[in-house]
């Protein structure tokens, strides 16, 4: 009798998943294990939670992989518009999370991790923050390029991989202390490095004119010095489907890594300067540029990632393309503020000089390209290069913006025959002593579209900052208000509020966050207020405990979360909160027995290296909590805490735990903000003025949910036109100028009497940003804001009303309005099989 099986014709098939791609949780486990042994050569016994961050991370980026690839295939197979986002920060913060939650699988990684005794928040710990943003610009581009993927749209990030970032802030003494930021000092695990795609960079040089054989003038850019620029791609997926778009960072490298002959001659140093100067390029962002040498490395910073990311754009559209004729089709290139403006003169140098296109295809091809998003009214923002420096470093594009500041002028000239001094103002060339280039100016002409970030700010565009550019081209002038990702701002930082959101209304709303809408039926509903309420009472306890020990200070988390965290910049006037709690303290000393509302008094951000005021206010916050935190005459009422080293995972924990959140800039300051949304949306109440988004905040979320106070952006530019005398202001309000007067005792400096005789100064001769005359209201708004607090329900009913109507701020909206109408770009879903 045979024992050999006899064939069936029923087949049992067994699919075992890939260990790259599976998302069993066995499967994912095993790919987890392998990594740490495979990948950090480590076993269970020896690894670290090092280790083990760097084999969840390998294993999730595997699975990100797989749906990169497939991304990138489905864009070049349908040919798609494709839209390149260049800017000179991304604040991203951490990825792993974002990571998981966006495969699905935080779940499943928590209770791996626990079966082997790990938590995973210790292992989320491990992850640095990348060093590549400092404020709202940079953490906007992140949110962008989240609601990108989310929305199925061929999305790219370009920019710089810094290799120290900004700074590491601490504060010693008070005092703001810069150190290197070395947040890839163990590396990045999400980064790879695409040498294959390597862009040499020119600087310097000469130009060489000619007449071709059509009698057209070309130009040979000729004795440069090159830097290499090395791409280094980031995965960015999208949330609920399988895109996976991609982030573009540019390393600067050295041509010749050694200079041997010269090490064999004894001159080791300058064996290696070469290498040294030419990599100082991607070091650190906005390295001081009170110098010439800074202003240069700004400026060379700039056009090197530009140059990059041109080359890289047209290297991808060559691919399928012959000619240019469709390249605005193909190809939509949207700058992120001014940092990229020279990206009008390098496509017009690389259309003209390497391609062989006429100036007229050219400027049609770069003007249907290119547009430009404004984030600032501030002057010193908007560069404003000398033109000897210009030459030096990039002559031909000098050439360029000549030609093309020629052919603009004349344009205005016969619109406006005899106003010489239109001209001048609009001109790209500033005249004077030291002749400069305007880098805001030139990005207007090269640019079809110029839209402000915030109602407020887009009119300001067109009234204060350009308006005879608006008024030469209303067509171009738009606005597209900021929004935030609803994934990393309330699913990722507060998820106990995103699970009570989803069991009353769902989970449809972080893909579409105008359903939170319906959580306005609910906000007469206790149960659902206590539940908020009892969410918030549990982020201010674990921040509390987060406070206590990572920077030794204890505070109460039943009092009143009151929060300011930003770039310290004058114009948003951490000065005048610091001022309040000085007046606050002041009453507690002369009125010890009155009932008061404890606060705690939270501030976090940088100032720039070379902000000497604002980092002198850093001091005084500072030394402000040193007095008032250890006066037992303060009984706890007041706690003031500086938050060292802000960044995108302290705002993850502090947002979600703040009361009261401060957005007190002077109207017509602020651009946009998007904390402000980022708090409403996490159950905050806003103490405002009208300035940036507030204004939309206010309208959406109510008027009576939102502290508002101080002078219009119309009263405070009447203001100043009358002359604006800050003595005035504090001569007839007894309690700022007590304030100031405390300051300036020295009760807060007794070892340096005169430290903040500067503050004072400034507040009586100039105050710059108007404390002086809004300080009389905010006190009015502090009172209500306290009378509120009393009434638990009342507040946490506003707090709800302010999560329900956070709707439209979500990125995703801004992002669908940019692709509608300014990029022409459409979804194309990616099917991963």
């Amino acid at each position: 009798m045979s024992h050999e099986p006899r064939e069936s014709n029923v087949r049992l098939q067994i699919r075992v998943e890939d260990d790259r791609t599976g998302m069993h949780p066995v499967t994912l486990e095993r790919a987890v294990l392998d990594h740490l042994y495979y990948t950090c050569s480590k076993d269970q016994p020896s690894a670290t939670p090092l280790d083990v961050y760097r084999a969840v991370a390998h294993t999730a980026r595997d699975r990100l992989v797989h749906r990169w690839m497939a991304t990138q295939r489905t864009y070049y197979a349908q040919d798609v518009k494709r839209v390149y986002y260049l800017s000179a920060e991304y604040l991203l913060g951490r990825m792993l999370h974002s990571h998981l939650a966006y495969l699905g699988q935080v779940e499943t990684a928590r209770e791996l991790l626990l079966k082997y005794g790990l938590k995973l928040g210790d292992i989320l710990e491990q992850e640095n923050d990348p060093g590549l943003g400092n404020g709202g610009l940079g953490r906007l581009a992140a949110c962008f390029l989240d609601s990108m993927a989310t929305l199925q749209l061929p999305g790219y990030g370009y920019g710089i991989l810094y290799e120290f970032g900004i700074f590491h802030q601490v504060i010693r003494d008070g005092w703001q202390v810069e150190q290197g930021d070395a947040w890839m000092h163990y590396g990045c695990d999400w980064e790879i490095p695409r040498h294959e795609y390597t862009v040499p960079v020119s600087f310097y040089g000469r130009v060489d004119g000619y007449f071709d054989e059509q009698g057209r003038y070309r130009a040979r850019w000729l004795d440069t010095q090159q830097v290499l620029g090395v791409p280094h791609d980031i995965p960015c997926p999208g949330y609920g489907n399988s895109t996976v778009n991609t982030l573009r960072l540019w390393a600067a490298r050295a041509t010749r890594e050694f200079n041997l002959a010269v090490f064999n001659d004894g001159d080791y140093r300058r064996a290696v300067e070469e290498k040294a100067l030419t990599e100082s390029i991607s070091k650190v962002l906005y390295p001081k540029d009170d110098t010439p040498e800074g202003r240069e490395l700004r400026l060379k910073q700039q056009y090197f990632f530009v140059c990059c990311s041109i080359h890289d754009i047209i290297r991808r559209y060559r691919k399928q393309h012959d000619r240019f004729d469709q390249f605005a089709d193909k190809v939509a290139i949207q700058l992120n503020d001014t940092h990229p403006a020279i990206a009008v003169a390098e496509l017009m140098r690389v259309l003209v000089d390497e391609e062989g296109l006429t100036w007229e295809e050219a400027w049609e091809i770069t003007e249907a390209t290119i547009a430009y998003t404004n984030h600032t009214l501030l002057g010193e923002a908007l560069e404003r290069w000398p033109v000897a420096m210009f030459e030096r470093l990039l002559p031909r594009h000098l050439q360029i913006i000549y030609e093309i500041n020629k052919r603009f002028l004349a344009q205005v000239q016969l619109a406006y025959p005899e106003d010489d001094a239109r001209l001048a103002r609009m001109s790209i060339i500033e005249e004077g002593p030291q002749k400069r280039v305007r880098m805001a100016n030139l990005a207007v002409v090269g640019s079809h579209s110029v839209n402000g970030v915030a109602q407020l700010h887009s009119r300001l565009i067109t009234s204060d900052l350009m308006p005879e550019m608006a008024a030469f081209w209303p067509h171009k002038f738009n606005n597209k208000t900021n929004g935030v990702t609803p994934r990393r701002w309330l699913l990722l930082s507060n998820p106990e509020l995103a699970k009570a959101i989803t069991v009353e209304i769902g989970d449809g709303w972080l893909t579409d966050m105008e359903r939170l809408k319906e959580l306005e039926q609910r906000v007469d509903n206790w149960s659902f207020l206590d539940q908020l309420g009892a969410v918030k009472r549990e982020n201010k306890r674990r921040l509390a405990a987060f406070l206590r020990e990572e920077i030794g200070t204890a505070v109460d988390p039943d009092s009143l979360f009151d929060v300011q965290v930003k770039r310290i910049h004058l114009y948003k006037r951490q000065l005048m909160n610091c001022l309040h709690i000085i007046s606050l303290y002041r009453e507690i000393l002369d009125s010890p027995n009155q009932d008061r509302v404890p606060r705690t008094f939270l501030f976090g951000g940088k100032a720039a290296p070379g902000y000497a005021m604002a980092k002198l206010h850093i001091k005084l916050i500072n030394d402000v909590a040193a007095v008032v935190n250890n006066d037992p005459a303060v009984r706890g009422l007041i706690r003031v805490v500086f938050v060292p080293n802000y960044g995108v995972s302290l705002a993850q924990r502090i947002i979600p735990a703040a009361d009261l959140s401060e957005q007190i800039s002077l109207a017509g300051m602020e651009a946009s903000g998007t904390g402000n949304m980022k708090f409403a949306m996490n159950g905050a109440l806003t103490i405002g003025t009208l300035d940036g988004a507030n204004i939309e905040i206010r309208e959406r979320v109510g008027a009576d949910n939102f502290f508002l106070f101080g002078l219009t952006a119309e009263q405070v530019r009447t203001q100043r036109q009358e002359g604006y005398f800050p003595s005035t202001f504090i001569v007839r309000n007894e309690r700022l100028r007590a304030a100031i007067d405390l300051i300036g005792s020295g009760r807060f400096s007794p070892d340096d009497l005169g430290r903040f005789q500067p503050v004072v100064d400034d507040l009586w001769r100039y105050d710059s940003y108007l404390i002086c005359a809004d300080f009389e209201d905010y006190l009015r708004a502090q009172r209500e804001v306290e009378e509120t607090y009393r009434d638990p329900v009342e507040w946490q009913r506003r707090a709800a009303l302010n999560i329900a109507n956070t709707g439209y701020f979500s990125s995703d909206r801004t992002i669908r309005q940019y692709a509608e109408e300014i990029w022409g770009v459409t979804p194309c879903p990616v099917t991963v099989r």
